[in-house]
């Protein structure tokens, strides 16, 4: 088989972020697989494609959605049978595609590194399908864009940095943020609330900013986080920088 699986990050939103391989790549492949969170939805990912390739390119591509559940996933544990069913299926509809020698990009917000459906899909594809060439294209991280907007460090000197899903435990999360001088905060959507009192508790309030949709057209950088009434948006990340 000589097709290819693209595993590609296409940043956190603004379609100009993304780099000159993730371009090119997704220009390459006859075939786009997109992620989506839920069954009837539309796809994140396949949105920031149709900005960034021409139309009269996409409009010649073959575009296969895959859904996703939104569901945690604890490391050495086993998933949710939904999820685990959710991987195989994509894995399964991606091998086809390969199987006719066709290569397929799959784009995936920010890094792939970084708390990504793409790695999932890919150990379950090397499982299930060991002899499939799968290549990653990194890209920019929602973290990143996040700095780049607030014009704020994440890191200098010898600071010492956690970037972590604000899901943890009270206790790992209280922690983490006594330990740390930066604290990158993924996933806060859920636990705004509480998060805010325990920013409060250990007067960091003041050191943390929200950006909500980074790089996107609505995009919304709150330096005051008490003032937050009421819940934010799923791609919302928190920066807290003590220094």
């Amino acid at each position: 088989m000589q097709a290819t699986l693209y595993i590609i990050g296409i940043g956190p939103g603004d379609p100009d972020l993304l780099t000159i391989k993730a371009f090119n790549t997704l220009r390459h492949c006859p075939v786009v697989a997109t992620p989506k969170a839920t069954q009837h939805g539309h796809s994140t990912a396949l949105s920031i494609v149709q900005q960034a390739l021409p139309a009269s390119e996409l409009d010649e591509k073959e575009i296969v959605e895959l859904h996703f559940p939104m569901k945690k996933i604890h490391l050495g544990q086993e998933p949710d049978p939904e999820v685990l069913q959710a991987w195989q299926d994509a894995a399964g509809k991606i091998f086809a595609i390969l199987s006719q020698g066709r290569d397929v990009a799959f784009p995936t917000l920010g890094d792939p590194a970084i708390y990504s459906t793409g790695y999932y899909l890919y150990a379950t594809m090397i499982e299930m399908h060991p002899e499939v060439r799968v290549q990653f294209v990194p890209g920019i991280s929602a973290m990143s864009s996040c700095s780049a907007t607030t014009r704020t460090p994440i890191c200098l000197g010898d600071d010492m940095l956690a970037v972590i899903p604000a899901t943890f435990s009270d206790s790992r999360l209280r922690q983490i943020l006594e330990n740390f001088d930066t604290i990158v905060l993924m996933k806060v959507h859920r636990v705004i609330d509480n998060l805010i009192g325990l920013l409060n508790e250990l007067n960091l309030l003041d050191k943390a900013t929200l950006v909500e949709r980074v790089g996107m057209a609505d995009e919304r950088v709150l330096a005051d986080l008490s003032a937050i009434d009421g819940q934010v948006h799923y791609f919302s990340t928190i920066i807290v920088r003590k220094k």
